[in-house]
Formats: C-alpha cells, structure tokens, sequence
C-alpha cells in the first residue's frame, strides 16, 4: 500500500462524525463484486463498478483498479496513445511508477501516493506507460483510475492537467486513531483535499487497523460507495461484509460506517477502502469507448473530431 502514511495517525486531525441522536446512518444498498479484465496493452484490472445501476454511481463513470499485480523483468504494460472527451480521468498510484503524457503538453512521472487528475474536456490525446527502469527491472504496481463525468456546460471546457503529488494529501484520522484517511478531493468534516474538481464530489483512500470501526460525515447530496482494495471488513451498521474486489453501495443519510476485521489475510495489514461521493449531474449520458457526451449525436462527432485530428496531434517525441 502507498508510501503515504504516517508512524502515529493520533497526531493528525480528527474527523467526528455527528452526534449519533441526530445523525442518520447510511444503509448498505447492496454489495457488487468487480469483474477482471485487461486494459491497455494488457495490465490486469479489476472493474470496479461494473453492474452497479448509474442511477448510484452518477457522476462516477468507472473506476478501474490497476493490479496489484508483482511484474517480473520485461512484463511491466501502459496504454498506447487514445482519445478523450468530455469528462475526466483521475490515476492514484499506490506501488510502482507510471509515466503520463497528453497532446497538450500535460505529463509528469506518478510514483507511490500520487495522482493526476486530467480534465480532458474538449478533447486530447494521452498515453500513460511505466517508466523504462520498471520495465527492465520489473515490481509492483497497484493503483486506480476513476472516471468522472463532467456536466453538458463543462463538456467542451479546456484541457487542464494536475499534478497531486502525495504529499500533497490531506493526512486525517478518527477520534480512536484507527483509521489513516487521506482526502484526495472534496471536503470531509470541513477539511479540504488538493484535487480541484469540476464536479462536486470527495475523494479518500482510507486504511482501517485489523478490528477498527469509522463512522465518517457524508454530505446529503453526495451519493456514497466503499471498493473494498484490499483486507476484509464490513459496511454498514448491520455488518455487511465486504473483502477485496466488492463495492459496497449506501443509500441516503448522514454518516457511513466501515469496519475492519479483526483477522486478516498475512499478507494484508488491515482494511484499505476506496471511498467516493458526489453531487449526481442527472444529465442524459451518452458513452461509448474514450468518450462522454449527452447525446449520440455528440458522441459521432467526437468520433469524427477524432479522426479529422482535431483532438490533437502525438508529440514526435516522449520526454
């Protein structure tokens, strides 16, 4: 799991939930097991949302995890250069090194506990792969990619790249210290992840000790989902279990509520959850392959864009 972390999570800020007479837990909708796929050139991954109704997932599109996976020498795969439009691609990279590069001049290196967050909007070309001494070398990689949509209003916006260096995370913790919760983006509890985001929404990688329990605030408008990365634990008040590759997905209220197991795998140090809420856009949604639009009619002249070279241009060159 990521480099970011800390030796004592008691001497970061807490978050509290509210109080348990006015608050209003979240119930378990239901628990999805992600199908396995390949993506790319051929780096395995785990559909993390697949089969779960959009009127719950809305403005999520997919979320991908990337391994985790040990690559031996010469074994390490990326993408080949393809097209967006439309929406936005989020890449947290948890173990391991990936290389991003966009027609707009956007890229950098992602190393453990980073993200970039592109907004692909009108449209561009990028090309993510491993970095060269990973491919030779070989190691390991694990990580995710999230789609979010973007409204019809920000569809055709510009292109914009960010860099989230780990670093650059917001380190939270629970009242007990049992839980390391790093805010990507969005608010929890008034505390503000770096991400800056289009649409409304929150972000956090959390890691639960063998046996703790959170009760973390949720906004109202925000619809809420837990992908269980890796451990076993529970969702829920009524204990719904949930281990790696499931999404547990909560219906309305104030709070959500997680829980570690007490025993876990040997190879697993505890419960680490990929938590994700947003505002739902309930715009007509129109996707097909690398991009999102509102209508069919948007989607052809993606397509057509695309072909006419109009999304961009492959540097001659990699940096």
């Amino acid at each position: 799991m990521p480099a970011i972390t800390v030796e004592n999570p008691l001497t970061l800020p807490r978050v509290a939930a509210p109080a348990p007479e006015t608050a209003v837990q979240r119930p378990v909708l239901a628990v999805s097991t992600a199908p396995t796929g390949f993506e790319g050139e051929g780096f395995p991954v785990r559909r993390t949302l697949a089969g779960i109704d959009y009127r719950h997932l809305d403005p999520f599109i997919m979320m991908d995890q990337m391994g985790e996976v040990e690559y031996a020498p010469g074994e390490p795969k990326g993408t080949p250069w393809h097209p967006h439009r439309g929406f936005e691609t989020v890449t947290y990279l948890m173990d391991g090194s990936f290389v991003h590069q966009d027609s707009e001049g956007g890229g950098g290196v992602l190393n453990d506990g980073d993200t970039q967050w592109m907004t692909a909007g009108s449209g561009l070309l990028h090309i993510e792969a491993p970095p060269e001494e990973l491919v030779v070398s070989g190691g390991l990689f694990h990580g995710v990619q999230l789609w979010v949509n973007l409204p019809a209003k920000d569809k055709m916006t510009a292109p914009r790249y960010q860099d989230i260096a780990g670093g650059q995370v917001r380190l939270l913790t629970t009242p007990d210290g049992g839980a390391l919760l790093r805010l990507i983006a969005g608010d929890l509890d008034g505390h503000q992840g770096p991400g800056v985001t289009h649409t409304p929404m929150t972000m956090v990688h959390a890691s639960l000790s063998p046996g703790a329990e959170i009760t973390l605030p949720w906004r109202k408008d925000y619809n809420a989902l837990a992908y269980v990365l890796s451990g076993r634990g529970t969702a829920g008040t009524d204990r719904r279990p949930a281990v790696l590759g499931q999404t547990a997905v909560f219906g309305t209220g104030d709070t959500l509520t997680l829980r570690a197991d007490v025993s876990q795998d040997a190879h697993t140090q505890g419960l680490d959850v990929m938590l994700l809420g947003g505002r739902p856009i309930r715009e007509p949604m129109a996707h097909h392959g690398p991009f999102v639009m509102n209508s069919h009619a948007e989607l052809a002249q993606a397509f057509e864009d695309f072909q006419a070279g109009r999304l961009g241009r492959i540097p001659a060159t990699r940096e």
